[in-house]
């Protein structure tokens, strides 16, 4: 079966958002397989959005793992505490960066990408994912971004396997 996205319009993010993760959450809840989930909420978010980088890393052994995304090619592999996305793990909180350059050990999977916010995904009080968003521009993110994106990442969590 096909699937639609209704893409908004509107130029206010939370609009956007509000629009958009109703139809994830409805898209995800329909497929039992994590990765189509992952590919779909990656590109959902990518085209919804119009972020430059979207995607999933998953928590395997002692690493992130790149899995899912929309845009240009990733790191494949982040320690803990490592860059970005190992320290959102590290920390279990959100990272919002308006800078990378300025981000202590930020590694540079690509010198486009100019600020970043990094979720994790919870299950069973672990991390076991992280969502990760890139943005060609500085100071892209924020709270807003950081409540959407959280409330996506519970949502994935529940049919996290």
């Amino acid at each position: 079966m096909a699937e639609e996205l209704l893409i908004s319009t509107s130029t206010d993010k939370t609009v956007k958002y509000e629009e958009l993760i109703p139809q994830i959450e409805a898209l995800i809840g329909t497929e039992s397989d994590l990765i189509a989930n992952l590919a779909n909420v990656s590109s959902a978010l990518k085209y919804g959005m119009d972020f430059f980088w979207v995607g999933f890393y998953m928590v395997k052994n002692d690493e992130l793992v790149l899995g899912p995304f929309q845009g240009p090619i990733a790191c494949t592999r982040v320690r803990k505490g490592k860059g970005v996305c190992g320290t959102a793990w590290e920390k279990n909180e959100v990272l919002i960066v308006p800078d990378v350059d300025q981000f202590p050990g930020h590694i540079s999977c690509s010198s486009d990408s100019k600020s970043e916010i990094v979720v994790p995904i919870i299950k069973n009080n672990t991390v076991v994912g992280i969502i990760d968003v890139d943005s060609d521009q500085l100071n892209s993110f924020d709270l807003i971004d950081s409540q959407f994106l959280k409330r996506l990442c519970s949502s994935i969590s529940k049919i996290w396997q």
